[in-house]
């Protein structure tokens, strides 16, 4: 009888040490492609040696994590710190707007609900960061300035506003408008990034995108659902951002401790590469010593004149969450790893690239520190479409030619593998001294800011003459569109059955219109249908929009 209640609670406790493990990590499944791809096709590729001067072994963190750089990110006994984003203020410092809670809280890790947020300050990008001010309440801060010039701290549930990076911050709250669209995931874990016109896009937790005219003004939803890779993953973290090529997304999966990287040419419309854009195991020192983080979740980026990323900031814990008890040896923190931003890049040629090209004419700019005519392996380059060079396929060299600093290479035509959907190829190498070297650019005769229209629920009254009704219309891009056409459909027994078509007049950048239609259409009242609003302009489709919803409620 001792010896069955042995097992018996020997197998209870290992049921429950399970649950607690594989409630917090599961092992996902890589595409077996993957295996094929070459260095600097994964974002995770672009990751450099940490950076700092101080390792110490006199800290809190499981062996794996000491010896480390203490004076990387921010960290002390006092407060475990999570997530954040850098700026750089008018005092030339760089400001570090991090959350954290006493170490000592009795729910350990799980007092993040009850964070604050720090406004910390450094000398250097890397660190060390050490707090000035706290701002107040909250959880899960991103920092950015709105078109105002006003900076703004986004917060859970909130945000904080001030004049000055070092002054009063007053609390408000955002204005949100589904526009008939279903929020994924509600609104939590937002990022932001700036639109040529100094208005904002935004992504929430479940991968939905909105747009703000100024930063601060209501936020309204284009999306019906969510723009993230179409694999299974719990997702969380994302992280938005736009440079002088195109805008980029990366969203964590936190249960599978994997990350994936996005691109989009409007922010709205995105497609993911292939490859982990982060995982456990990138913060490594220049000697080849890593810290063992278990956990890198709420990435954000610091951004160069030009809009690269050149410096990611990870909020780490040393162990699973559930097990950061108070007054133990175990903590979170906010750490800095360098990013290697890519090479400036422009194609010369103004005519479309095709299969039918013979030969691509790309100029490499020299920067501080990179000279293209001395530097590059010029055998190892592959210029194309990301689909190709990723893989170590595209264009490959003809030959070279100098523009004062610059380098001016000719690539072969043959197999770039460009389609009429690209936006922005890519260009894979290495450095002479082995390293990697990679880059984006635009395409000449690409439109990179054009209309975005997008409807609202289609509202249907009922007449002597049948249904009538009318639809909302908006423009949400940075530029005048052209004359358009609305359709209404719904799904029955498989097929679409059209309502009605009507054509929406050009709208200016925000403008909204009330496009008005007739339908022959027999609806049954209070009876669900599964719609479908599609707006073209000619035979290219501008956006979708699906919803159900009852007819003359």
């Amino acid at each position: 009888m001792y010896g069955k209640n042995l097992k018996l609670a020997l197998m209870g406790a290992l049921l429950l040490i399970s649950n607690v493990t594989f409630s917090q990590v599961t092992e996902r499944e890589r595409p077996k492609e993957w295996d094929q791809l070459v260095n600097g096709a994964r974002f995770m590729d672009r990751f450099l040696p940490m950076k700092g001067n101080k390792l110490s072994s006199d800290t809190w963190g499981t062996a794996g994590v000491r010896p480390r750089y203490v004076d990387n990110g921010i960290e002390d006994r006092i407060w475990s710190y999570w997530g954040g984003n850098i700026r750089k203020g008018e005092d030339g410092k760089y400001h570090l707007m991090v959350c954290g809670w006493l170490e000592a809280s009795p729910k350990g890790h799980m007092e993040w609900g009850n964070s604050w947020v720090f406004n910390t300050v450094s000398d250097n990008l890397t660190g060390p960061f050490k707090p000035v001010n706290i701002i107040g309440k909250g959880h899960n801060p991103e920092i950015f300035r709105a078109k105002d010039g006003r900076y703004v701290i986004y917060v859970i549930n909130g945000r904080y506003v001030s004049d000055d990076i070092n002054g009063k911050w007053e609390y408000g709250k955002f204005d949100f408008n589904a526009r008939d669209r279903r929020i994924i995931e509600g609104l939590s874990n937002l990022s932001f990034a700036q639109r040529e016109d100094s208005s904002y896009i935004m992504v929430c937790r479940g991968g939905g995108i909105w747009i703000s005219r100024d930063g601060l003004s209501e936020y309204n939803q284009l999306t019906d659902s969510r723009v993230y890779p179409n694999v299974k993953g719990r997702f969380e973290d994302p992280v938005i951002w736009r440079d002088h090529i195109q805008y980029h997304m990366i969203v964590n999966d936190w249960l599978g401790r994997i990350a994936f990287y996005l691109r989009s040419k409007d922010g709205v419309n995105w497609v993911t590469d292939p490859g982990e854009a982060y995982m456990p195991g990138i913060a490594v020192h220049e000697d080849g010593r890593a810290e063992d983080w278990f956990k890198y979740e709420r990435i954000k980026m610091y951004q160069d004149k030009y809009g690269r990323a050149v410096q990611a900031n990870f909020a780490v814990i040393d162990t699973l969450k559930n097990e950061d008890k108070p007054f133990d040896n175990h903590s979170s923190k906010n750490i800095s790893i360098p990013l290697t931003p890519g090479v400036l890049l422009a194609i010369l040629d103004k005519k479309p690239i095709t299969a039918q090209t013979k030969t691509i004419r790309l100029k490499i700019q020299a920067e501080d520190g990179f000279n293209p005519q001395t530097d590059i392996d010029l055998n190892s380059l592959r210029f194309g479409a990301s689909t190709e060079v990723n893989y170590g396929r595209g264009s490959k060299v003809l030959k070279t030619e100098t523009d004062g600093n610059d380098l001016i290479v000719t690539f072969d035509g043959k197999g770039n593998g460009m389609t009429e959907d690209e936006f922005a190829p890519k260009l894979i190498g290495k450095y002479k001294n082995g390293k990697m070297l990679y880059g984006y650019a635009r395409l000449p005769y690409i439109d990179y800011i054009e209309p975005i229209l997008s409807a609202r629920a289609p509202v249907f009254v009922q007449s002597d003459k049948g249904w009538e009704g009318n639809i909302e219309v908006q423009n949400f891009g940075q530029v005048s569109s052209q004359k358009a056409s609305v359709k209404i459909e719904y799904k029955k027994d498989g097929k679409m059955i059209k309502v009605a078509s009507a054509t929406v007049p050009p709208l200016t950048p925000y403008e909204k219109t009330d496009v008005r239609f007739v339908t022959k259409a027999n609806f049954e009242k209070a009876k669900d249908y599964d719609f479908l609003v599609t707006i073209s302009s000619g035979k290219k489709v501008l956006s979708t929009f699906r919803l159900k919803q009852k007819v003359g409620e």
